[in-house]
């Protein structure tokens, strides 16, 4: 069995260790655990690895946040994968700080990479991951917040809960997306 995982975020060095790309420091932990690489490819870099037998395909979108579904729709229809084979992983202001919640289906909730897989698969129906980077910004400062560097205190946590969401991958891949979510959004 093949899945696909797309980690949201931007491309380029002013945008890394960002609260907006989380999507993309999870999986760049799932390649360093599996020792794989990332390679330039179509819209994305991609990288992947086998575990018991499952295969897992790492995209990184290069789009940029909201052009993000052109990248997923093709490696979709590339590797020949249903939209219920994808997991995508985005950050989430609604859940505090590192809190992950898994997802069947569901809307774009403001994001607006979600919201672009949304219209360029024609569905709400595919799995994501939501990782909590919290609200702690004033008022008319939200983008600021989520393009900004994660503060000390977080970067201390930072790597226990991108290993968490890393355990979540996996397991999505093995026992699917309601096992999966028993099994983490009760953390």
């Amino acid at each position: 069995m093949k899945y696909l995982i797309a980690g949201l975020g931007n491309p380029g060095p002013e945008y890394a260790n960002t609260r907006h790309n989380i999507g993309f420091q999870v999986l760049d932990a799932l390649a360093d655990e599996f020792e794989t690489k990332f390679t330039p490819g179509r819209y994305a870099e991609t990288a992947s690895f086998r575990h018991k037998g499952r295969t897992f395909i790492l995209v990184k979108p290069q789009t940029f946040m909201n052009l993000s579904g052109k990248a997923v729709r093709y490696w979709l229809d590339q590797e020949d994968l249903s939209p219920e084979q994808l997991l995508v992983v985005a950050d989430d202001l609604a859940l505090p700080f590192g809190k992950i919640r898994l997802r069947a289906s569901g809307g774009a909730g403001g994001h607006n990479g979600l919201s672009d897989i949304i219209a360029q698969l024609g569905t709400e129906a595919f799995p994501r991951l939501r990782f909590g980077i919290g609200r702690e910004f004033a008022k008319g400062r939200q983008s600021d917040f989520v393009l900004g560097r994660w503060t000390g205190e977080e970067g201390e946590e930072l790597a226990e809960r991108i290993a968490l969401a890393g355990k979540a991958v996996v397991q999505f891949g093995f026992l699917g997306i309601a096992q999966a979510m028993n099994n983490f959004n009760k953390r």
